[in-house]
C-alpha cells in the first residue's frame, strides 16, 4: 500500500455521480446545486467519499462530504455496508461526547438516488496524516513537525479514544452489539473468522492468518472487562487536524461494543505497520511516536483503566489487519494489477511482523 501504485477503489464515474448528487440535493433543499464535486486524493479502500459544496441562497455555501456504501462491483472491502449504522452511530457520539464529530445532515437509504445508500455530513477543514506516502516517511507534515508538536498530537489523540470509551453511555450503544453468543469479545472475534471466510471463498486461504486465530486462543484474557463503544478504525489517519489538534473524527464504519483495549491494539498496531514499513525501505520513520508503552500509560492516567493483555490485542489487530490486505490484494488480482504468488501469504505486507507476533517475538 505504501510502496506500489494505488489500488483501484471505484467503477463509479465521478461526473455522473455529481448529476445525481444534485438532483438529489434539490428534493432536501430545494434551488440548491452541488458544486465542486471531487474525491479526495486520500478517499478510503472501503466506503467511498465525495467532498462538495452547496450552492444556496441560505446559507450561500456549506461544505460537505458524502458517505457512499462501496461499489460491488469493485470487489469491495466488506461483504456489508451498513449505512445507516454508520450515521446513527456518528450522532450518538456527537450528541453524547465532546469528541469532534462532523455533523450528519442527511441520511439516503434509498439506492436509487446514487446506486448505493448515503451520508451527508459536514466537512472539517485541516490535514490527515497520509497513508500513501506513510506519515511515517520523509516529506511530509507530521515527520517534518518538532517532537513537541508531534507529542501534542499523539496525547490528543489518545484522549479522543478515552474520551469516547468514557462518555458513551453502554446502554445508547447497544445496536452496536455484534451478532452471536458469548461476551463482546467473543462475538468480535467471531466476526473475524467469518470475515476471513468470505475474504478466502474460492481464492487460496492464508497458513499464516489461519495460524494468528490459534494463537489468540492461546493469549485469551481471563478477563475482557466490560465493553465500550469502540471506534473500530482508531488511528490518526482518521482525524483531521487543524494544526496538531484534532478537528473531525472520522471513518466509523466498524464500531462495536467491544473490550477498550481492541481501539487501543488497533491505534498502536496501524502506527507500527507504516514504522515497519519505513524502517524496511531504509528510513528511520518516528520510531518514539505512539509507542505502545506511552500509549497504555496515557490512557490509564486519562481513564484510570491499565490496558491488559496488549500482546493478545496487537495480535488481534494485526491479524484483522492482515485480512483487510488480503483482501484488498485480491481485489488488486481481480483487476489485473497484481499476480497471485506461490506463497499466499506473501500478499500480506505485513506478514513478517505477523509471523513475528504469532512466535512471540515481535515485541522483544
Amino acid at each position: 500500500m505504501a510502496t506500489a501504485p494505488r489500488p483501484r477503489t471505484t467503477t463509479r464515474d465521478p461526473e455522473e455521480l455529481a448529476h445525481r448528487l444534485t438532483a438529489w440535493l434539490g428534493t432536501r433543499l430545494p434551488g440548491a446545486k452541488a458544486v465542486d464535486v471531487r474525491v479526495p486524493a486520500s478517499n478510503g479502500m472501503s466506503s467511498e467519499t465525495l467532498l462538495f459544496d452547496i450552492e444556496h441562497p441560505q446559507p450561500p455555501l456549506r461544505a460537505c462530504a458524502l458517505r457512499l456504501a462501496a461499489d460491488p462491483a469493485a470487489y469491495s472491502v466488506f461483504p456489508v455496508y451498513d449505512i445507516p449504522r454508520q450515521f446513527r452511530t456518528m450522532r450518538l457520539v456527537a450528541e453524547r461526547t465532546d469528541l469532534p464529530v462532523p455533523g450528519v445532515r442527511w441520511l439516503e437509504e434509498d439506492p436509487g438516488p446514487l446506486g448505493a445508500p448515503f451520508f451527508v455530513m459536514e466537512r472539517a477543514e485541516g490535514r490527515v496524516p497520509p497513508d500513501v506516502m506513510p506519515y511515517t516517511y520523509e516529506g511530509n507534515w507530521l515527520h517534518a513537525a518538532t517532537d513537541a508538536e508531534r507529542e501534542h498530537l499523539e496525547a490528543a489523540s489518545v484522549a479522543l479514544i478515552a474520551r469516547l470509551h468514557d462518555q458513551v453511555p453502554r446502554p445508547e450503544a447497544e445496536f452496536l452489539t455484534l451478532p452471536g453468543d458469548g461476551d463482546a469479545l467473543t462475538r468480535h472475534v467471531a466476526s473475524q473468522r467469518a470475515y476471513y471466510a468470505w475474504v478466502v471463498d474460492g481464492v487460496a486461504r492464508s497458513p499464516l492468518i489461519e495460524s494468528a486465530f490459534d494463537r489468540l486462543t492461546d493469549l485469551w484474557p481471563a478477563d475482557p472487562g466490560e465493553p465500550v463503544l469502540n471506534w473500530g478504525d482508531a488511528r490518526i489517519g482518521n482525524v483531521v487536524y487543524a494544526g496538531f489538534d484534532p478537528v473531525a473524527v472520522l471513518d466509523w464504519e466498524m464500531a462495536a461494543l467491544a473490550p477498550r483495549e481492541v481501539d487501543l491494539g488497533w491505534t498502536v498496531y496501524l502506527h507500527r505497520f507504516f514504522q515497519d514499513l519505513t524502517v524496511a525501505f531504509g528510513q528511520p520513520g518516528l520510531p518514539e511516536f505512539l509507542r505502545r508503552d506511552r500509549v497504555e500509560t496515557r490512557y490509564a492516567e486519562l481513564t484510570g483503566h491499565t490496558p491488559r493483555d496488549m500482546e493478545f490485542y496487537t495480535l488481534y489487530a494485526a491479524l484483522r489487519h492482515a485480512i483487510v490486505m488480503l483482501r484488498i490484494a485480491y481485489r488488486q488480482v481481480h483487476f489485473g494489477e497484481a499476480a497471485v504468488p506461490a506463497d499466499p501469504d506473501t500478499l500480506i505486507l505485513h506478514h513478517g511482523s505477523l509471523r513475528a507476533m504469532v512466535q512471540g517475538s515481535y515485541w522483544g
